[in-house]
C-alpha cells in the first residue's frame, strides 16, 4: 500500500485547491512545499501583492479623484514602494494562514520541503531525503519570470516581474518590455505614481485575446494617462548606463533607443520545474518549462499529473484552481468536477480594469455567428457619475436568432466583479431579456446590463 494516495509538489493555488478537493473525499494527501510559506507567485510576489500596489498607487495618487469634486491630491514625495506596500505582509501572512488551516481542516500533511521526483510513484523531501509513495503524484510547482540570458539582471535597475515589487524608490522613468497582462498592469500602477512609462512590444497591439473595442479603449485611456507604447518593435539590447538603462528596438527598417532610470522585462513566465528530477521518468518540458498534459491532466506518465501555471495558457489563480481540481477528481474517479468550465472569465487589473467573458466580436465572427451588441456607458449611470469613472462601458454580445447572451465584455470600476453577473448568463443560456425583467439596486454600476440589454433589443 502506498504510503498516500496523493503527493503534490507546490502549494500555490493549484496544489492547495486539489489537496483540499482529494481529501475531502478522504484520500491520504500529502503536499510539498519548498517556500518558507504556502501561496506561490499569488500570494507571496505577484498577484496579491501587484493588486494592493494598484489599490495604493489609486488611493495615495489621487486618481479617482483627480475630476471629482474639484479635489486634487498629490503623492507625497518621499512615498517609496515599501511604503505603499506596508500591508501586503499582512495580506500575505493572512491568505498563507488561511492556507495552512485549509490543508489542517482536511487532514493534509504539510511538509516545508523541496520535493524530487524519483520515480512513477515516488517522491523524496530533499533536506530530509524522507521518501513517500503515492499513487498518483501531481507537479504544481507554478511559474517563474522569463529571464532571457543575454539581460544582466543582477543590475540594480533591471527587474523581472517577481522583483519589482522589491525595489525602494519609485522609478522616474520605466522602459517595460511586453504589453501583455502584467505589463500593461505595472504600466499602469506605476504611471499613477508619477512614473514616465513606455512599454515596448512585438505584436501591433496590446491584448490580443480581449474584445477589440476594449483594447482601444483602454489603450487611449493608459495614453492619457502618460503611457507611451511602441509597438511592432522588437528590442534588441539591454545595457546599463550611468544613471540607467539604455534599450535599444527595432521598428521597421530602423533601429532606435530609449533611455530610462529601470527596466521591467514582462514578457512572459516559464514553467518552474528546474530540480524536481522529471527526466528520471522519461517527461521532457518544452523550451518555456511547461508540460504537455492530455484533458485529464494526466502527463505522458499516468501516475504523474500537472496542473496551473506549470501547463502554460491560461495561467491565471482562477483558472489554475479549478485544473487541481478537476485533475484529482479525473484521477479517482470521482463523479463530481470532470472538466474546467469553458466559459472562462478574464480579469485584468490595470487602471481602467478590464474584465471579459464568452465570444468577442472577433471570434463570433470567425465562428459565423450572427449578432448584435448591446452597450451602456458608465457616463450614464447614476453610480458612474458619482464615482467619477465616466470612461467605463459594459458591453453585451447577443445571438440574433435566439437572443442568447453569449459574450460580455466591461471595462471601468469593478469590472472584474460585475463581469460575473453576465457569465452567469451566458452559463445558464439565459437570453438578453433577463436583465430587462431584473430588478437591480440604484444606483449602482450592476444597472449598466439592463440598459445594455435595451441597447441590444433595439437593433433585434
Amino acid at each position: 500500500m502506498d504510503d498516500y494516495d496523493l503527493a503534490i509538489i507546490g502549494c500555490g493555488p493549484t496544489g492547495e485547491k486539489a489537496a483540499a478537493q482529494a481529501a475531502y473525499f478522504d484520500k491520504r494527501v500529502i503536499i510539498l512545499e519548498c517556500a518558507d510559506d504556502p501561496g506561490g507567485a499569488a500570494v507571496q510576489t505577484g498577484t496579491l501583492p501587484s493588486k494592493t500596489l494598484r489599490e495604493a498607487a489609486m488611493y495615495l495618487s489621487g486618481y479617482r479623484n483627480r475630476e471629482l469634486y474639484g479635489v486634487a491630491v498629490e503623492l507625497n514625495p518621499d512615498a517609496t514602494i515599501r511604503t505603499l506596500l506596508e500591508r501586503t505582509g499582512a495580506i500575505r501572512r493572512g491568505e498563507a494562514t488561511r492556507m495552512r488551516d485549509n490543508l489542517a481542516r482536511h487532514k493534509v500533511t504539510y511538509c516545508n520541503d523541496f520535493g524530487e521526483v524519483i520515480g512513477p510513484n515516488t517522491v523524496r523531501a530533499r533536506s530530509t531525503g524522507t521518501v513517500v509513495t503515492a499513487r498518483f503524484i501531481l507537479i504544481a510547482t507554478g511559474s517563474a519570470p522569463y529571464r532571457p540570458a543575454n539581460i544582466n539582471f543582477d543590475s540594480p535597475r533591471i527587474h523581472d516581474t517577481d522583483e519589482i515589487l522589491l525595489i525602494d524608490e519609485i522609478p522616474a522613468s520605466l522602459t517595460i518590455i511586453g504589453a501583455g497582462v502584467i505589463g500593461c498592469e505595472y504600466g499602469c500602477m506605476f504611471s499613477a505614481l508619477g512614473t514616465r512609462v513606455t512599454i515596448i512590444d512585438r505584436s501591433p497591439g496590446i491584448l490580443g485575446f480581449l474584445d477589440t473595442e476594449l483594447i482601444e479603449r483602454l489603450q487611449q485611456s493608459m495614453e492619457r494617462a502618460g503611457v507611451t507604447f511602441i509597438l511592432s518593435a522588437d528590442w534588441q539590447t539591454i545595457e546599463e548606463i550611468e544613471d540607467g538603462i539604455k534599450t535599444s528596438y527595432r521598428l521597421k527598417e530602423d533601429t532606435f533607443s530609449i533611455e530610462t532610470t529601470d527596466l521591467l522585462f514582462a514578457a512572459g513566465r516559464s514553467g518552474r520545474l528546474n530540480g524536481l528530477g522529471l527526466e528520471s521518468v522519461g517527461l521532457v518540458p518544452n523550451a518555456r518549462g511547461q508540460l504537455q498534459v492530455d484533458e485529464s491532466y494526466t502527463t505522458g506518465v499516468p501516475s504523474i499529473l500537472a496542473a496551473g501555471d506549470v501547463i502554460g495558457f491560461p495561467a491565471l489563480a482562477a483558472t489554475s484552481m479549478e485544473q487541481g481540481r478537476v485533475a484529482v477528481c479525473r484521477a479517482f474517479g470521482f463523479d463530481y468536477k470532470t472538466a474546467v468550465s469553458s466559459i472562462l472569465p478574464y480579469g485584468i487589473y490595470t487602471i481602467p480594469e478590464v474584465s471579459s467573458v464568452g465570444e468577442t466580436e472577433r471570434s463570433a465572427n470567425a465562428k459565423g455567428i450572427d449578432y448584435v451588441c448591446g452597450r451602456a456607458l458608465y457616463r450614464d449611470n447614476a453610480r458612474g457619475l458619482i464615482t467619477g469613472d465616466t470612461e467605463g462601458i459594459t458591453k453585451l454580445l447577443i445571438e440574433r436568432a435566439t437572443h442568447k447572451v453569449i459574450g460580455v465584455h466591461v471595462i471601468g470600476e469593478r469590472a472584474t466583479e460585475l463581469v460575473h453577473i453576465g457569465q452567469m448568463a451566458i452559463a445558464t443560456g439565459a437570453s438578453v431579456e433577463i436583465f430587462i425583467e431584473l430588478v437591480f439596486n440604484y444606483p449602482t454600476l450592476s444597472e449598466s446590463y439592463k440598459y445594455a440589454a435595451y441597447d441590444a433589443l433595439q437593433h433585434l
